[in-house]
């Protein structure tokens, strides 16, 4: 009988004894609970299970049953972690801990995301079970530099022993391979210190570097061989040992191998060791400028506030300014934290939160962002947000939530990489087998010079690193261009997606009504009826009394004076007006005053045709005007479209807003289909439509009736100047209005699939081609034998070189301004 598993849960909307009752009875019905006592008191359930009950059986029946087991994230800084067997061999150690329902280890950043059941394990315990494991673990430090650890301590210390193993190396590579390249040097070697001396001065040089620099591949691959799980580290440390240990026996006791055998093979296994580390060492450069764009972004944050107390200016870490706080921003300097100007008028460079690169002018009111750019003007604000609140501290945790996202293409390289390092080691082994049988003299050290190429050409490096990198790089450039990716996996959905549907107002559209065409009968001075309509206008708060008077206010113009203004519901208004008797209103508002329509009215026609609201003006009983109002089409609306169709995609309208009025915006941008006049529900449904028709949607929107439409689609895109709800409900945030960030996500999507398949392709290729030339099957045909040596720099080679081609996604250029 299996032995039982005991956790401890802590539950959730426990209230009463009946609850406890229907918890304990929704667990004790699954097969394999033993016991499953609730306690109301501290809201936990004990229970005690064994197969083919499961932690995910647990949680599953408590969700359904209304008492969802707590669950809790931790993000684990893991350390040595080489390869994907590695990360294999972590992601395995977490998901055998009882309470842990979810793990994702990233190699490239050098973290474990792992979710589990509060109350079950704790994650000192998921910590220290890693450490156990042989790759160091502590929990990440909140405050700690963002993006993956600091790789420059690491690279210098790499740099220090790869060129300390090198200057060992030479004189061994030089007694040894010295006579292959020219064979008089051998010769010459021979006749002055000898063959025998140039052996033990390459056995005792070999021996430091194996102790020394190389200590490093024994310490950490011999414990993963005696447990069971070797990786990067154990096939390097069985291919060097294998050749250094020939080569001691070759020279210490020659007669115990086979006639004609006796060769020194050192050259190999302190090559190898420099070659690696050479390897590690750029691996570890080119590690730590995949999460550039985060650091970057941490680094706008200043680190000190000038902060107004009592009249005077103090300067104080921004980690002790509170909110409510006045702080004073000086021409130049970085906005120290979130907060609202209340003094002041300047200029602000937010283009490292939006990707704009035009000023946004500020004055009392409006609101700034810590770590954007202040103009030349001085303001003072009223802090808003501090720490984790603020708007940027909000980004950087978006984007490596991002990075650490496992996409579904991982679930391939995980499949392989599960089984890979042992079916290496069975080929090594493999290999020398038949060369022992059936390989030509001496097929000994044939033998061993292929096993030792199979281990070290093998190492799984670059497959480890192949996905999370260009991840990491793809979501920080994304960031910057400002394209916020919430869920990682977002990037592979987005490219895939068939149709983009946008909501219209505050999407597409400016989502604020102005004035766009004020045309008057006969030679009457526009600026004169104008402005004895927003006199009458400045009397309501109608949204369209709001856009004429915004309307006069940008022609200059001054509302004159009105008097008895009625409003006639459903109509206009009427008012008095320097003396005049003025109407505003719908054409049929005219007619019931019985006011004569002329020309005007035809002239009305072309601007319901565009979407614009009509209305008119009579004075003293004659028509005198004709107002256009409308919601503009934001200015970069029609370019990201027009990018968007030439990428294939369909375009759609999903809007609430009258049927003419989005035909019209339709007709304007090119769009396909229309859905108007609908509901949140009604969004949904047409986004259900659209994915039966055509596969994947995303759906652009910025408002809460959005939300359930950002939420049902493959991938939500949410206007960054739009509700929190809507922002919550999406994949990606756009974090400037500028559907311009729609095209670049696009962009970013497509340009990092693509990099993630040509790292895949390159790392699975390179070993299908290299292994069985490793292990000799060119041999028989032209006399090639992949020297270990060889093998070892194209080894390392892949990993730099996968790492090299992801950094390529830092120089994607926003795809509109490349159309430009």
């Amino acid at each position: 009988m299996p032995t039982a598993t005991t956790l401890t849960l802590k539950l959730e909307n426990l209230s009463c004894a009946s609850c406890v009752g229907r918890a304990e009875r929704a667990l004790t019905a699954i097969d394999g609970v033993e016991s499953a006592p609730v306690n109301l008191a501290n809201e936990t359930a004990r229970v005690a299970f064994s197969t083919p009950a499961t932690a995910s059986n647990l949680t599953e029946a408590l969700d359904r049953a209304g008492y969802p087991a707590r669950r809790e994230t931790v993000v684990l800084d893991v350390g040595s972690m080489t390869c994907a067997s590695c990360v294999g061999r972590v992601e395995r150690v977490l998901t055998a801990t009882p309470g842990v329902l979810e793990a994702w280890v990233n190699l490239a950043s050098e973290r474990a995301f792992v979710t589990y059941l509060a109350g079950a394990v704790s994650p000192d315990e998921l910590a220290a079970k890693v450490t156990k494991a042989g790759f160091p673990t502590h929990l990440r430090n909140a405050a700690a530099s963002n993006g993956p650890g600091d790789k420059d301590a690491e690279a210098r210390s790499l740099k220090q022993k790869a060129l300390l193993a090198a200057a060992l190396t030479l004189p061994v590579f030089i007694l040894e391979m010295g006579g292959h390249l020219y064979p008089p040097f051998h010769h010459w070697i021979a006749r002055t210190i000898g063959l025998g001396t140039s052996h033990w001065i390459q056995l005792v040089l070999t021996t430091i570097v194996m102790v020394g620099p190389g200590r490093v591949f024994f310490s950490k691959g011999v414990p993963a061989l005696l447990r069971g799980a070797p990786e990067m580290n154990a096939l390097v440390a069985l291919g060097t040992s294998a050749a250094y240990l020939y080569s001691v026996v070759s020279v210490l006791a020659p007669g115990i191998l086979p006639s004609g055998t006796a060769n020194v093979y050192f050259e190999a296994a302190a090559v190898i060791i420099v070659l690696i580390l050479i390897g590690r060492w750029m691996e570890a450069r080119a590690k730590g400028r995949t999460g550039e764009a985060i650091r970057a972004l941490v680094a706008l944050a200043p680190n000190d506030a000038l902060v107004d107390v009592d009249g005077q200016t103090v300067t104080r870490p921004v980690a002790q300014v509170v909110t409510g706080e006045v702080v004073v921003i000086r021409p130049g300097e970085r906005v120290p934290l979130d907060g609202e100007v209340i003094e002041g008028e300047s200029l602000i460079d937010e283009s490292m939160i939006t990707g704009e690169p035009v000023p946004v002018p500020k004055t009392t009111g409006d609101t700034v962002t810590g770590g954007t750019v202040n103009g030349t003007g001085a303001l003072k604000a009223r802090v808003t947000a501090v720490g984790p609140d603020t708007l940027l501290s909000q980004i950087v945790r978006m984007v490596e939530d991002a990075q650490g996202a496992r996409l579904p293409i991982q679930a391939l390289v995980d499949r392989i990489t599960a089984v890979f390092v042992p079916i290496v080691m069975g080929i090594a082994a493999l290999t020398v087998a038949i060369w022992l049988l059936i390989g030509p003299d001496p097929a000994l050290g044939l033998a061993l010079v292929a096993g030792v190429s199979v281990l070290i050409i093998a190492c799984p490096c670059a497959m480890g690193l192949a996905t999370p990198t260009s991840i990491m790089v793809g979501t920080g450039r994304a960031a910057q261009l400002g394209a916020l990716f919430r869920r990682g996996d977002a990037l592979q959905s987005l490219q895939s997606a068939q149709v983009v549907a946008f909501d219209k107002t505050g999407t597409l559209t400016q989502g604020r009504s102005e004035l766009t065409a004020f045309e008057t009968a006969g030679d009457l001075d526009a600026d004169m009826v104008l402005a004895m309509v927003a006199g009458a206008e400045a009397h309501s708060e109608h949204p369209l009394a709001q856009a004429i008077l915004r309307g006069a206010e940008d022609r200059g113009l001054a509302p004159a004076k009105a008097g008895n203004v009625q409003t006639v519901t459903g109509f206009g208004l009427q008012a008095e007006v320097d003396g005049a008797h003025l109407l505003v209103g719908s054409q049929k508002f005219m007619e019931r005053e019985n006011i004569p329509m002329t020309d005007l009215v035809g002239r009305a026609d072309p601007m319901r045709a565009k979407g614009h609201t009509v209305f008119f003006v009579a004075i003293d009983g004659e028509l005198a005007a004709l107002i256009g109002v409308s919601d503009p089409i934001k200015p970069d609306t029609a370019p990201a479209l027009a990018a968007l169709r030439a990428m294939g995609k369909q375009l759609a309208m999903i809007t609430g807003d009258d049927p003419a009025t989005a035909a019209a915006i339709a007709d304007q941008l090119g769009i396909d289909h229309v859905n108007a006049g609908v509901l949140p529900d009604g969004k949904v449904a047409a986004v259900e439509a659209l994915q039966a028709r055509y596969g994947k949607v995303a759906f652009v929107g910025d408002g809460i009736n959005d939300a359930p439409a950002l939420a049902r689609a493959d991938v939500g895109l949410a206007i960054g100047t739009g509700t929190d709800v809507a922002i919550e409900a999406a994949d990606v945030v756009l974090s400037s209005g500028a559907l311009s960030g729609v095209a670049n996500a696009f962009e970013i999507s497509r340009r990092t699939m693509i990099n993630i398949r040509q790292n895949l392709f390159w790392a699975f290729g390179y070993n299908v081609l290299l292994i069985p030339v490793a292990a000799g099957v060119l041999y028989p045909l032209w006399g090639i034998l992949l020297s270990p040596m060889l093998g070892a720099g194209a080894m390392a080679a892949s990993s730099v070189l996968v790492l090299t081609n992801a950094l390529r996604l830092r120089f994607v250029r926003p795809i509109l301004e490349e159309a430009a």
